[in-house]
């Protein structure tokens, strides 16, 4: 091979190798890294594509929160919840996503609520990602969770939203 070719060669070699290599190496002692979490969960607030695409790249994503500050901890599964991404939320949970009693308002799983708040009734008040409420993510759910958003305004929930402290 000519020295010309072969440099040819190596740039475009060297090119391309970055492109195949995922851009986030995966080592399963080390924390995610931060910034790819915080892309993650900022784009499960409105790009199915890109979520989809970032946890075929990284599959330990699924269940990754991110702090937003003073800690104010989301999940991608949390994000799509409370903006009624109702299609991604459904992908993220068939993946194995880790589900709450949010995900329960939001899907108008009525019996699932009652049990937790006849067990845990102060949890009626919980606080999701931004200080988003059960009664919020029922409204979130539409017709198919009327009857959740119904249960817990009978029990007294008003806020859709409250501070996180």
């Amino acid at each position: 091979m000519k020295r010309n070719d072969f440099i040819k060669t190596a740039w475009l070699g060297a090119y391309l190798i970055p492109t195949t290599i995922p851009r986030f190496n995966f080592d399963p002692k080390q924390p995610l890294d931060k910034t790819l979490v915080e892309e993650f969960v900022g784009a499960a607030h409105r790009d199915k594509t890109k979520v989809m695409a970032l946890l075929e790249e990284t599959p330990n994503l699924l269940n990754a929160a991110h702090d937003w500050g003073s800690g104010d901890f989301e999940t991608a599964l949390g994000a799509a919840s409370h903006v009624g991404y109702l299609e991604l939320v459904t992908d993220l949970v068939d993946k194995g996503a880790q589900t709450n009693i949010f995900t329960a308002c939001l899907f108008g799983q009525i019996d699932i609520v009652k049990l937790t708040l006849e067990r845990f009734p102060k949890t009626l008040h919980a606080k999701g990602p931004h200080g988003f409420t059960l009664l919020h993510h029922a409204i979130q759910g539409g017709q198919e969770a009327e009857e959740v958003k119904i249960y817990l305004e009978t029990l007294g929930a008003v806020e859709t939203k409250i501070p996180l402290y």
